[in-house]
């Protein structure tokens, strides 16, 4: 059953995907509360009426994105199949994002220095428990039975997660265009290395 937003709900969420579309285009700093209120169509009061600041509305957008991010990552770590299924489940569901989410993902590396603190801390911590740590379970398991050689987990999740920050960007576009073709790249390169033969991802 669909459910019907509230105005406020959907003043809220109007203001959160305007506010993505800027922060996605434009570094944190360079993005101002008068900016995001014209996009969403609603007035500067408007909008510090949901949210008191734009730190506040950054983090509450990239919380709930993470969030979100978190559960569909979940699946593939608790799903059943090897090492390499399940690292292909997760990075084809990431792959398969439109544009604008997979960029979202970037954000807390891109512009972390604008925050300190407390706000710092929970933005690093839901990055981490989102994508990287989803990875590093999924590769610990695969050590233990086997299907990997010996290392340390949370450096290969790490080294993961860059091969897959690679192909999202415009020149992979470019080059791989499909999310099939990029998986295959990232996989093939991460399980067997750049000097094999290229399998899709499916070897």
């Amino acid at each position: 059953m669909t459910q019907t937003l509230t105005k406020s709900e959907a003043t809220s969420a109007r203001i959160i995907a305007a506010a993505k579309r800027l922060f996605v285009a434009s570094n944190y700093a360079d993005v101002t509360t008068d900016m995001i209120a014209k996009a969403a169509d609603v007035t500067k009061g408007g909008l510090y009426h949901h949210f008191p600041s734009k730190e506040r509305l950054y983090v509450s957008m990239m919380l709930d994105d993470l969030e979100r991010k978190r559960l569909l990552f979940e699946r593939s770590t608790t799903s059943r199949g090897s090492c390499r299924d399940r690292l292909v489940q997760l990075t084809r569901d990431f792959l398969e994002l439109p544009h604008e989410e997979r960029e979202l993902t970037r954000l807390v590396r891109r512009d972390i220095n604008a925050f300190s603190g407390r706000e710092r801390d929970r933005l690093v911590r839901a990055y981490q428990r989102a994508l990287p740590e989803q990875v590093e379970t999924i590769i610990s398991q695969g050590i233990r039975n086997g299907e990997l050689a010996p290392g340390d987990a949370r450096i290969l999740s790490w080294s993961f997660v860059a091969l897959v920050e690679v192909v999202i960007g415009d020149y992979a576009d470019h080059v791989y265009g499909s999310a099939q073709a990029r998986l295959g790249h990232v996989v093939d390169l991460f399980f067997d290395g750049a000097a094999a033969l290229p399998t899709g991802g499916t070897q």
